[in-house]
């Protein structure tokens, strides 16, 4: 049986046979890959060395110590030899105080996401289109981002004070009766707390989510108004699913962010009045009940639950968040 000559080919090319009925074609042969030779093992251990060494040394190595001196009721100095096993551990599990700290910091992971993260996209969206004054804008909200926690924390503890600038402002333009104890009432300073936590960070998200949509096609709006789409059908329809990649991750270092929350708490609240004004988190109890109490192996266990509760958190969330974004970046299965 005799093949149609294909135009394709050229007169000197060979023609494709037809198999027989009988006939079955050989398995192609697949080749074997090379392991790395010494050059390709010696440029591995130049890239990846120096980053191991200093993850060894920076992360693993305090970590393990952290869980050595929590088995330990230890001062800070000298060689630990008060052997308590898990006696501090379980103090911790069983404190009060320790499941209030927790509490805290779950209220302030939840009211993040709530709080930053539909506002940071309402922004993200407005800064996106063209508007005058633009650049000023995005450099205007992200400035709080970079300002060092002590100034921020500092300025506003000033600012909130009984007689700090707030209450005198509300006092000048005939809101009195709005004065409250911004700091001190338990009912009040979670959302204080709050507010200075979301003007600090929403600066972050605005410029992630910026840089998220800016990597969206325009054809794609452009082709939806086309067809008769509304400017929020668009956003919802299209803008929204494109961006979760970006959100998942801000989402992310929020939650850990929240979770390992010190210096604005400690700054403005202070190592005692966190507590009573419902605002400590797991971070001020390790330092109130280990370094300022003298019992660093307490501290060192405090660190290691507050460890394990951010590797915890992380995990999970990978293996049920970012996994597919994770998996689609590494194959290239964008499913």
């Amino acid at each position: 049986m005799a093949l149609r000559e294909s135009p394709l080919l050229g007169a000197d090319q060979p023609r494709e046979r037809p198999t027989t009925g009988g006939a079955v074609a050989a398995p192609p042969v697949r080749r074997r890959r090379r392991g790395l030779g010494w050059a390709g093992r010696l440029e591995v251990a130049i890239l990846v060395g120096p980053a191991l060494i200093v993850f060894l040394a920076f992360v693993i190595f305090p970590v393990v110590m952290a869980a050595y001196y929590g088995f330990f009721s230890w001062q800070g100095y000298g060689v630990p030899t008060d052997f308590v096993g898990f006696k501090n551990y379980l103090t911790i599990l069983q404190d009060p105080t320790f499941h209030e700290a927790l509490t805290h910091n779950g209220t302030i992971v939840i009211l993040s996401l709530v709080l930053q993260g539909p506002a940071a996209i309402l922004i993200a969206l407005l800064l996106n289109r063209k508007l005058r004054g633009q650049s000023f804008i995005r450099v205007l909200i992200f400035v709080p981002y970079v300002i060092s926690e002590v100034v921020v924390g500092t300025g506003w503890s000033l600012m909130l004070q009984t007689s700090g600038a707030v209450n005198g402002f509300l006092e000048k333009v005939g809101l009195g009766a709005l004065k409250q104890d911004w700091l001190s009432d338990p009912a009040i300073a979670i959302w204080t707390l709050m507010l200075i936590i979301t003007w600090k960070y929403i600066g972050f998200a605005v410029i992630l989510f910026l840089a998220g949509l800016q990597g969206i096609p325009e054809e794609l709006s452009e082709a939806a108004a086309i067809d008769g789409a509304s400017y929020w059908q668009v956003q919802r329809r299209i803008t929204l699913p494109l961006l979760a990649p970006t959100l998942r991750i801000w989402a992310f270092l929020s939650i850990i962010g929240a979770l390992q929350l010190f210096d604005l708490v400690y700054i403005i609240w202070g190592q005692y009045v966190s507590s009573t004004a419902g605002t400590s988190t797991m971070a001020t109890y390790l330092v109130t009940n280990g370094r300022n109490a003298g019992n660093y192996g307490y501290g060192n266990a405090v660190a290691v639950v507050l460890f394990l509760i951010s590797l915890v958190v992380a995990l999970l969330y990978q293996r049920f968040v970012l996994r597919r974004d994770t998996e689609g970046a590494l194959t290239g299965d964008k499913r």
